[in-house]
């Protein structure tokens, strides 16, 4: 029952926060409209939007109190799902194939893991975790991953490779981190509230620091990823590597497939599959939405002959350009 209760709260989680995102979409293309430019945040659908996204992740971070790592983390695409729908109500967009075709493969993927996702004691105590920390596996593993991320930061830095790849990697072996400690500082919180205080010992504010920071450099990056690349690119290799890199973790940290039948391991990573496959899907082929920039009529100038109109280049210090007609024209102005 606590585990099915933190599916429930992973899964509803998830789906407010795909309903946030398109409302602030959606306040962002009214605010676009309006003949009075007006900054983002007086906009109070901007901020109910806001307030759905701080629920839904104050949701997620609950639910790893009650659910295995590797049963949150890939319940994730249900926020995928959820706004490739809502957006038909929110942004009056129409359904594709693509989007039914994906949806089914991402709800079969979910039915999987939650049948056959490792069923372990929730109960984590910050003794436990602190066993964990000094376990074997979890140190070659932490070392591992330190090597792989200073390589890659090497190249980000100094080489000044910003392939969409490797700045993923990054965020993928940040957020194993930050859902290890997620699920320490979740489940600690929710013991202490049932009367077990684990808030007095230190590793719950190592942990703590380590959640917080982690998630701030895997933020980092992730916006770094977003700006160079489109969304359809980031969204789905973000997914698989972050799903994956969860699972890893909690496998590896929490034990949590420890004695799981053969079956029931191969079922779940199937469905982990399907889940990705269908993320792909409903990502792929979207064109990226511009704001469409609008000739500017200046009207009749003195000495020139306007042919056409003039049309801001964002990649020049000059806002416009003629066209050119005469040289006598251009040294006299």
């Amino acid at each position: 029952q606590t585990q099915l209760l933190g599916v429930l709260l992973a899964a509803a989680s998830n789906f407010l926060i795909s309903v946030s995102l398109n409302i602030q979409k959606c306040a962002h293309l009214r605010l676009v409209c309006q003949a009075e430019q007006k900054p983002y945040y007086t906009s109070k659908l901007w901020w109910c939007g806001i307030t759905l996204l701080g629920l839904g992740e104050v949701g997620n971070f609950t639910a790893y109190g009650f659910a295995p790592i590797t049963l949150v983390a890939p319940l994730g695409c249900v926020s995928v799902i959820g706004s490739a729908f809502i957006s038909v109500f929110f942004l009056k967009k129409t359904v594709r194939t693509a989007d039914i075709l994906g949806g089914t493969l991402t709800i079969t993927g979910i039915y999987l893991l939650v049948t056959f996702a490792p069923n372990v004691p929730q109960e984590l105590t910050a003794r436990q975790v602190q066993n964990y920390l000094v376990s074997w596996p979890f140190l070659l593993y932490s070392i591992l991953e330190m090597i792989i991320f200073c390589i890659l930061l090497y190249f980000y830095k100094r080489k000044a490779v910003k392939h969409i790849m490797v700045l993923l990697m990054m965020v993928a072996l940040l957020a194993s981190l930050t859902v290890i400690a997620v699920k320490a500082v979740s489940s600690m919180i929710a013991l202490s509230v049932k009367g077990k205080m684990q808030l007095t010992y230190s590793v719950f504010y190592i942990m703590s620091v380590l959640m917080a920071t982690s998630c701030a450099f895997q933020i980092k990056f992730l916006n770094q990823a977003m700006h160079l690349y489109e969304a359809t690119a980031v969204v789905p290799i973000n997914f698989v590597f972050c799903t994956t890199s969860a699972i890893i973790s909690g496998v590896i940290f929490y034990q949590e497939f420890q004695n799981a039948a053969l079956l029931s391991v191969s079922m779940f990573l199937f469905g982990c599959l399907l889940s990705s496959l269908g993320v792909f899907i409903i990502a792929s082929n979207k064109k990226e939405e511009h704001l469409h920039i609008p000739f500017i009529d200046c009207g009749h100038i003195p000495g020139q002959n306007l042919t056409g109109k003039i049309q801001p280049d964002s990649h020049s210090s000059c806002y416009g350009t003629l066209n050119k007609e005469d040289d006598s024209v251009k040294r006299q102005s």
